[in-house]
């Protein structure tokens, strides 16, 4: 059984994994784990997510981040993030893992949302309206991108460092 075992984990390591995302969800990978994961090499250090801590090229970071406590770095250029390169792109980063909305506000800034309807608690249901309204599908409330009002979806802390952006949860 253990050779079962690692037999599948040295093909999910070689499978590239943003193919296998795509066609499996993060949720297949969860789902095959046994929960015992302790005998596993983990030499990405701080690695949470699929991320690693080596942002040197995207082959050491197959997700494009890596996070370190309650902060993440996330590489703006691995394919995952190219919906963030124009002034009005937005992704949703739970299909990598990051339970986060993302909007690019302007050339030098990119604001990081909660992924979570402060209504009622809901995740992944975002639609972005007008450029600057983020719309929760389960209920229809609407919340701003301003970070400034009370009908705001809850930000955290960000900032560019060169082809990384920064983000403090």
């Amino acid at each position: 059984m253990k050779k079962k075992l690692e037999n599948r984990r040295e093909f999910l390591k070689k499978v590239c994994p943003t193919i296998a995302f795509a066609f499996f969800g993060l949720s297949f990978l969860e789902a095959c784990s046994t929960g015992d994961d302790s005998d596993n090499d983990n030499s990405g250090g701080n690695d949470q997510n699929g991320g690693s801590d080596n942002n040197d090229n995207n082959n050491n970071n197959p997700l494009g981040f890596s996070s370190s406590g309650s902060i993440f770095t996330i590489d703006l250029t691995h394919p995952n993030f190219s919906n963030l390169s124009s002034v009005g792109g937005w992704m949703n980063g739970y299909s990598i893992g990051l339970s986060m909305l993302f909007l690019r506000i302007s050339s030098d800034h990119i604001q990081a949302y909660t992924n979570v309807c402060p209504h009622q608690g809901t995740q992944n249901q975002w639609s972005l309206q007008s450029g600057n309204i983020f719309r929760c599908a389960n209920h229809n409330y609407s919340f701003d991108s301003t970070c400034e009002t009370s009908s705001s979806l809850p930000c955290y802390s960000t900032n560019i460092d060169g082809d990384n952006l920064i983000v403090a949860t």
